[in-house]
């Protein structure tokens, strides 16, 4: 059971503190490690934050060893009550640099707050002084934790991490997506309105519909993850690809067929067409943000596509 900072004694206060210093210095080699090709200048940042942090664990070895021995009880951070449950960001697939910039500076202002707190607990001059000392220390390196993303947008690093950052979202979740939600949006869109037009039934169309996206769906995702292993390209793991990719062929089919739950089949023909154009003005919308395509000429190319295609479907369920 989980003890109150308040209730531990000066040795488990020690116990407690060794614990997390060496925990928070394998997390922050363990980060530098996983970016370090990535973001080379937020990487050193850390691995010079774990010398601290190492710093810091020996120093606590030293004063417990006197005034304890040589025995350290294992104290957790989840022995002990307040201490913030962390999510295992080091074991993410992806680690935005802003995101491990935000959780360096939660994991100092913690260590900060624990020492702060800790010195009440004793009266032994030799550690109170310790403890105090970690604590400042803790403090700068929350300063450091902020000026490091001033330091590296000045010398433009920050800058050039972020571009990295902003390829492998659009290699790894961007591209895959795209490709689905355009053959969900559009290749669905000659099953449907062909059997919507051949029935003049909505619920035809919708089973059409759904089937042609759910299949879709699973056919592209198993493609997507069989195309590139991401090694070489840099596009990440391939089932990752692969589910992404599913799940937007599956979702731009589906946009489009879900109007004709409505009963009344002309009614549910005007949303239908209504949707198709709001997805069509999506995937120009996401080309031009993300893959650097003139809006005009990403617009063109869309609308040409599923107009073509949509002409087909009609075509075929007239005839």
């Amino acid at each position: 059971m989980a003890k109150k900072l308040k209730d531990l004694t000066v040795q488990e206060v020690l116990a407690c503190a060794i614990q997390a210093e060496e925990e928070d210095g394998r997390i922050y080699v363990d980060l530098a490690q996983r970016i370090r090709k990535d973001y080379p200048a937020t990487a050193q940042s850390l691995q010079a934050m774990h010398d601290e942090e190492d710093s810091h664990r020996h120093r606590l070895i030293n004063l417990y060893r006197e005034r304890f021995g040589e025995h350290i009880p294992l104290i957790r951070r989840q022995d002990v009550k307040g201490f913030i449950t962390r999510k295992p960001l080091w074991l993410a697939a992806n680690l935005p640099v802003a995101m491990i910039r935000r959780e360096v500076e939660m994991m100092e202002t913690e260590a900060r707050n624990f020492y702060q707190a800790a010195i009440a607990q004793t009266s032994d001059a030799g550690v109170r002084q310790l403890l105090g000392d970690l604590a400042a220390e803790e403090s700068t390196h929350y300063d450091l934790a902020e000026k490091m993303d001033e330091k590296q947008k000045a010398s433009g690093a920050s800058k050039e991490e972020n571009e990295s950052e902003r390829r492998r979202f659009v290699l790894q979740i961007v591209q895959p997506g795209l490709a689905g939600l355009m053959d969900g949006s559009v290749s669905t869109l000659a099953p449907v309105f062909a059997a919507a037009f051949a029935t003049h039934t909505s619920r035809d169309a919708f089973l059409v519909g759904m089937a042609a996206s759910v299949g879709a769906g699973i056919s592209m995702g198993f493609a997507e993850a069989m195309s590139d292993d991401g090694v070489l390209s840099g596009r990440g793991r391939p089932w990752a690809r692969g589910t992404v990719c599913g799940l937007m062929t599956t979702l731009g089919g589906i946009g489009h067929t879900l109007p004709f739950l409505i009963s009344n089949f002309y009614y549910a023909m005007i949303v239908a067409v209504a949707i198709v154009a709001v997805e069509l003005a999506a995937i120009a919308w996401i080309r031009h943000r993300y893959m650097d395509t003139p809006l005009l000429s990403a617009a063109f190319q869309v609308i040409v596509g599923g107009v073509l295609v949509f002409i087909v479907g009609i075509l075929i369920g007239s005839a």
